[in-house]
């Protein structure tokens, strides 16, 4: 059959206007609401939002062009071709509505994000793409044991519980057999982990292996065992991979794609993607001399690396900063680590002058208090609005208290200036 005829009998060929339709006006807020700005990395990970829609879309369409070739028993009729590639070219229409469709999906946030020119992450794109291939094989198993106006929606429905629900299970490692942990990537400082792409590559090309061996032999008792061994031993390599994985596959990115600047006190390091680098650097600068000036030790590397080195700090901002951020980015920095009460659940006193601290980091860095003010309960604003007005020894000493209280774990903060003493 000529490729031509193959794609106007597909029914891929109607379903691919309504599955980009669908990506375009349904799935737009999802697929741009967390985006990172300017990195390639999140655009391609948040367009893996659509993957569970668009792979059951291409399972049941794949599920109905194989119902139909066992309504005609073609494969009774001696064909000159084998079963695998009369069906692999049937299954070619269904493939590209479903790569069409991700990359609208990858069009839509890449817009959003507003990307410099370049390319989506190639690991993110090919995960996606075992998992269409997968559920697309699988679709056609469906389609040749039962009729197509049953295994349409049974493996359009099989394919979405199977792609879509483990991302709300609270065993973690299955959503990454599906690549369902893919759409949390990434913050501006993070980036894939390479275990999510090779668990679910692994573990979809288990399945796409047993699929192919049964539309090829069909339903004889040793391809069904082997296609049983490929599933479980699919399944038992890949959970070696994502066994350890949390529910975002993700790792800090490597700091040698940061670009840093050496002049003057600070050594700035910022990630490629930031907004106005320069501009961004010459406020930091004045942030942290404001902070300096006040006693307030900035340590000399200022970077946005997800983990800073012991003599660096942290600088929580967004590749689209704005100059009234920096005092918050700053400020978020130089806030101590909580210790281990805190993080395991037991009594952490000096949590509660996180806000007032970081408030008084703010406004110290240059920040204007009202804007600071206005952000806070009234207790918090009326503090910060107290502390102001103390001399600067007496404002240094309450932040050094306070900052030696958030270190431990029994040490109660001071949260009242009473007389004009804090």
């Amino acid at each position: 059959m000529r490729l031509r005829t193959v794609i106007r009998s597909s029914s891929a060929t109607i379903l691919l206007p309504f599955l980009v339709a669908f990506v375009l006006l349904a799935l737009s807020d999802d697929l741009t609401d967390w985006v990172t700005p300017h990195y390639w990395a999140s655009v391609t990970g948040s367009a893996s939002f659509a993957l569970a829609f668009i792979a059951a879309a291409c399972a049941g369409s794949a599920a109905w062009e194989a119902a139909r070739l066992a309504k005609g028993r073609v494969f009774d009729q001696a064909p000159v071709r084998s079963p695998l590639s009369i069906t692999l070219t049937l299954l070619l229409p269904v493939l590209a509505t479903g790569l069409l469709a991700l990359l609208a999906a990858v069009t839509i946030a890449a817009i959003a994000a507003d990307v410099p020119f370049g390319l989506p992450h190639p690991g993110i794109l090919a995960a996606d793409a075992a998992v269409l291939f997968a559920s697309t094989l699988a679709g056609s198993v469906i389609g040749r044991i039962m009729p197509g106006v049953l295994a349409a929606p049974l493996a359009l429905i099989g394919s979405f519980f199977a792609n879509a629900y483990p991302a709300s299970w609270n065993t973690y490692w299955m959503r990454h057999l599906v690549g369902g942990g893919l759409k949390n990537c990434c913050s501006i400082d993070t980036t894939i982990d390479t275990r999510a792409l090779l668990g679910a590559a692994v573990f979809t090309t288990g399945v796409s292996a047993a699929a192919l061996l049964l539309i090829r032999f069909r339903g004889r008792a040793v391809p069904l065992a082997v296609a049983a061994a490929c599933v479980a031993g699919s399944l038992a390599s890949a959970w070696l991979l994502v066994r350890d994985l949390g529910p975002d596959p993700v790792k800090a990115r490597a700091v040698n794609e940061l670009v840093c600047d050496d002049a003057g006190r600070y050594r700035i390091c910022l990630w490629p993607e930031v907004n106005n680098p320069s501009q961004v650097r010459q406020d930091t600068r004045a942030a942290a001399q404001k902070l300096q000036q006040a006693g307030v030790p900035v340590p000399r590397t200022i970077t946005m690396a997800a983990r800073p080195a012991p003599n660096a700090m942290k600088l929580g901002i967004s590749p689209t900063t704005r100059r009234q951020d920096i005092p918050r980015g700053i400020a978020s920095g130089l806030l101590p680590q909580p210790p281990a009460c805190a993080i395991e659940g037991r009594p952490y006193p000096a949590g509660d002058a996180v806000i007032p601290m970081e408030a008084w980091l703010q406004t110290t860095a240059g920040a204007a208090p009202v804007t600071v003010e206005a952000q806070l309960d009234p207790q918090a604003a009326n503090l910060l609005k107290q502390l102001r007005q103390l001399p600067p020894d007496q404002q240094l000493a309450w932040y050094n208290h306070n900052r030696q209280a958030m270190s431990t774990c029994g040490t109660k903060p001071q949260l009242t200036v009473t007389e004009g003493r804090p």
